[in-house]
């Protein structure tokens, strides 16, 4: 190799590569000493994860993401293995370096043109949702797109009345008739408390189960949340020095149960964005109806002739009422309800 006239060669000029063309490797640290912890809130890039959970080691972890995990994102009700210091001391921070596979996902888009996901709760067994017989009235097109939601993401929606002490929920009640959707009726005693059978029967249903509470402002939902959780207040407002606030009413948060069993309060959520879903996602939760549909013409909508699906009611294979409720919630879907709440 020649050297130059100023007495430098080749080998001592050193070239940065440019970050493109650095070496990567797709080793990844095992975090064989991870803990396996359950993440009961998320504020602000900061998670609070419940690590030994029915021990008497029990604590509460602030934890940030891992930069390996990329832009996946954590939600509250997620299973998840932690990193560093996780003694829960305060002004300690460990880092989540995994996320358990998840058995289902509430989930919405910014609205129905957008169908970027935001993953909202991960794993709960079931969706209660609250809405009020009157004042405010019932918006049943926000009770569509949360059944169609919750069909979506694997979980079991139940339908909670309350304030049926201040007009008839009858007729509310008749359009679910035909979704085999387990309905509770709540009304207050002497105008003041919950009524309590209508509370142990909702405790009985939350038991040992992780349920996501959602509903419009004014229908009950937290005087529910406090009833069936007495420090409710308390565990919503706690978040330590590293969060550095309170957790606001666009934040979902896990309370544990006195008896056994989590339910998340979502205040934050008004409505979904359902651009995500498509028909055959609401399909699956109506499985008198799927085999019928082998006989629809190619990219059908389901809504009307050509669809099968109008044969096969009418051969009774199912029933109309069926049909419609499967139909409405395919419009909530699509945004052509005209009580979208």
């Amino acid at each position: 190799m020649s050297r130059l006239a100023d007495g430098w060669d080749n080998d001592d000029v050193r070239v940065r590569p440019s970050p493109g063309s650095r070496p990567r490797t797709k080793t990844r640290p095992a975090h064989s000493d991870a803990v396996r912890g359950f993440v009961v809130t998320v504020d602000r890039g900061r998670y609070t994860v419940l690590v030994d959970e029915r021990t008497k080691r029990e604590r509460r972890v602030m934890a940030m993401r891992a930069r390996e995990l990329g832009r996946r994102a954590i939600a509250v009700g997620d299973r998840v293995d932690l990193v560093g210091d996780t003694t829960g001391h305060d002004d300690t921070l460990a880092r989540v370096v995994r996320i358990a596979p998840r058995t289902s996902v509430l989930r919405r888009s910014a609205d129905d043109t957008d169908t970027s996901e935001r993953v909202l709760v991960a794993n709960a067994d079931q969706l209660v949702i609250v809405t009020a017989a009157a004042d405010p009235l019932p918006r049943t097109g926000f009770v569509d797109r949360c059944l169609v939601a919750a069909f979506a993401g694997s979980l079991q929606p139940v339908l909670l009345v309350t304030k049926a002490d201040l007009a008839d929920p009858t007729g509310l009640i008749a359009a679910y008739d035909d979704l085999d959707l387990p309905i509770l009726v709540s009304r207050k005693d002497s105008g003041r408390d919950l009524d309590g059978a209508l509370v142990d029967r909702v405790r009985g249903m939350l038991h040992e189960r992780l349920s996501v509470l959602i509903g419009h402002s004014g229908v009950g939902k937290s005087t529910l949340v406090n009833a069936l959780v007495p420090d409710a207040d308390r565990a919503i407002g706690s978040v330590t020095g590293v969060g550095k606030g309170r957790h606001t009413s666009t934040s979902a948060v896990a309370l544990e149960l006195p008896d056994g069993g989590w339910v998340i309060d979502t205040p934050g959520v008004r409505s979904f964005g359902l651009a995500h879903v498509t028909a055959d996602d609401l399909l699956v939760a109506f499985d008198d109806l799927v085999g019928a549909t082998a006989d629809c013409p190619p990219n059908c909508d389901h809504l009307g002739p050509p669809c099968a699906l109008d044969g096969f009611v009418a051969a009774g294979g199912a029933t109309a009422g069926r049909l419609a409720s499967f139909r409405r919630l395919l419009n909530s879907r699509a945004g052509l309800e005209t009580d979208a709440g």
